[in-house]
């Protein structure tokens, strides 16, 4: 009702539950906005009908609707999901029974879920010859949302399962590696000479276009939003995201160290004072974003001389 109110476009709304189709034709009748209410199954119907735009916004997870979503849509797929423990690997055989991949419940488990959530809308879209462009995903409070266009051809759709790989994680020190491919190597961590656990597959690629990001920032100005220091902040650490796939939790590094830990800022200002590029991240307050390695990460972190 929000999309048709603000867009003036066509908009069809759909549930299968009667209570929330009563409550639907209420409140459209109360907002007086001529939208098309369709009481189905959600498969069903975009199986046979398709639209410009999909929103798949259920209850938990997705994972049963995606593969009708993409052939129900022409242009534009969005996807929320709320079943984050399933997703972000505190519900290990959930999550690989829901998304067929193998999350972990790491220090960045919040990236974990929005990635792995990601990989799997992207197996469910390139067996149509079709790929994606993320255009705006993100991880917020108790959800995973992911704003995606759909690309035609089977060249598009071999280009986006280049972006599919895997994080190798150590189970002992905050160590990983990103690989790309579909299956896994076997690696040990240079620092305990651990065997890597896998996550994934999941997407390792750019989660969001810095060009839509910079539209929606435009567009703030001219909008009367009760959440709109919280959408600017959003807006602008994402846009100042490195596009690495997990981040550090500099917070958990300091506990494991035995250091109090500084200032998040005279971190990042240590680790691109040693020639690295340094971020913060929307996934975490206590999250930075770098390609740095682990030795430089954990001195920036120390104390310095006084």
């Amino acid at each position: 009702m929000r999309v048709q109110n603000e867009c003036g476009i066509p908009v069809t709304i759909n549930d299968r539950e009667p209570e929330a189709i009563e409550l639907i034709t209420y409140n459209a009748f109360r907002a007086n906005l001529p939208v098309e209410i369709v009481q189905r199954d959600a498969s069903a119907l975009m199986s046979e009908r398709s639209f410009d735009a999909v929103d798949l916004d259920p209850f938990g997870t997705p994972a049963m609707v995606v593969d009708a979503a993409v052939r129900g849509t022409r242009r534009f797929l969005f996807v929320t999901a709320t079943d984050t423990a399933p997703l972000c690997g505190a519900h290990l055989k959930a999550g690989i029974r829901r998304y067929f991949a193998r999350p972990l419940n790491t220090e960045y488990h919040s990236e974990v879920g929005l990635r792995i959530l990601l990989g799997f809308v992207v197996r469910e879209t390139v067996k149509y010859d079709r790929g994606i462009e993320p255009t705006f995903c993100y991880a917020r409070e108790h959800f995973v949302r992911l704003h995606l266009r759909l690309l035609r051809g089977a060249g598009a759709a071999d280009n986006t399962l280049r972006q599919i790989g895997f994080i190798l994680q150590c189970p002992k020190c905050p160590y990983r590696e990103e690989h790309p491919g579909m299956v896994p190597p076997t690696v040990c961590c240079p620092h305990c000479d651990a065997p890597l656990s896998f996550i994934g597959p999941l997407w390792l690629g750019s989660i969001r276009n810095n060009e839509v990001l910079l539209q929606m920032q435009e567009q703030l100005d001219a909008m009367e939003l009760g959440t709109r220091k919280d959408i600017e902040k959003l807006i602008s650490t994402c846009m100042d995201e490195l596009p690495t796939s997990s981040f550090y939790d500099y917070h958990h590094i300091a506990k494991q160290l035995k250091v109090s830990p500084p200032d998040i800022n005279t971190v990042l200002e240590r680790i691109r004072a040693a020639g690295f590029a340094a971020t913060r991240t929307h996934f975490s307050g206590y999250g930075i974003k770098t390609e740095a390695p682990l030795a430089i990460i954990r001195a920036a972190i120390l104390p310095g001389p006084k």
